[in-house]
């Protein structure tokens, strides 16, 4: 019998998003089509349409300790990837496991308030506390423009913001450029205190809702295969641009990526 090479295991944090766009749906879709497992850990629950967010509830911090810990002593976690963290409580969870698993690359996606509206995905403090315990032991940030000029306050633009957020201790941001008035999306890498890269794609019609859970589990699946951060980077957008791409409506909202368009096409090519 011929030995199967086991998958690289991605632990997620991040809430549940009943629609399925976003969250830790999202998350699994990405990572599995990056060829990983995902291990979800359930951060919050969540009341919302494609258009919206009407109620966020966060699971008790202890409960998620106990979760990922079950975990990271039953399997090889190669990555972990950090969605909605709605609570002071839970940061400070999440915190003391990166804390104990040092050695893992991390991707934080900083969502703070939902693609669709319906107001913040956070408790008041849960930024700072975000800014202050968990960007410190991140190998990659992905906020958008909106998001990156909230975690670094006082900038006035979008480099200075981003040599913040290196000032606190991560090595890589990525800021997304979707929420940006320009004919095309640009998305900009920094590192090694200064910018490393622009990457210029078309801009699609219309929202879509879950791109940033898209891009950041997609760049988290492919470290845990042994992918360089800059390599990363540049397959994950492309993924998450022809996932969108072929996104449909299923609600009367944003559109859902299809994060499994590679199975339609290769089902078509056979």
């Amino acid at each position: 019998m011929n030995e199967v090479m086991a998958r690289p295991v991605t632990m997620v944090f991040a809430g549940l998003d009943p629609t399925g766009g976003a969250g830790l749906q999202a998350d699994i879709e990405a990572i599995a089509s990056m060829g990983c497992h995902t291990a979800p850990i359930a951060t919050c629950l969540t009341v919302q349409t494609t258009h919206h967010v009407q109620e966020v509830v966060p699971v008790e911090a202890a409960l998620v300790i106990q979760q990922a810990r079950a975990v990271l002593e039953d399997m090889p976690v190669s990555a972990f990837k950090i969605g909605v963290v709605a609570s002071v409580e839970m940061v400070e969870a999440i915190h003391s496991i990166l804390h104990d698993y040092s050695g893992i690359p991390v991707v934080l996606d900083p969502v703070l308030a939902a693609g669709g509206g319906g107001g913040g995905m956070i408790e008041p403090g849960a930024m700072e506390a975000m800014i202050s315990l968990l960007i410190p032991q991140t190998q990659i940030v992905t906020p958008n423009s909106e998001e990156a000029m909230q975690l670094a306050s006082g900038a006035d633009t979008l480099d200075a913001a981003a040599m913040s957020l290196l000032a606190q201790g991560c090595e890589y941001a990525l800021i997304t450029g979707t929420h940006e008035r320009t004919t095309a999306v640009i998305n900009t890498l920094y590192g090694n205190h200064r910018k490393l890269k622009e990457y210029t794609w078309e801009r699609l019609e219309g929202s879509f809702h879950g791109s940033g859970c898209t891009l950041a589990s997609a760049i988290a699946g492919l470290l845990a295969q042994g992918q360089e951060p800059l390599s990363a980077v540049q397959e994950a957008q492309r993924f998450t641009w022809n996932s969108l791409n072929q996104g449909a409506h299923l609600g009367m909202g944003q559109a859902i990526p299809n994060r499994f368009f590679w199975a339609t096409q290769d089902s078509k090519q056979r």
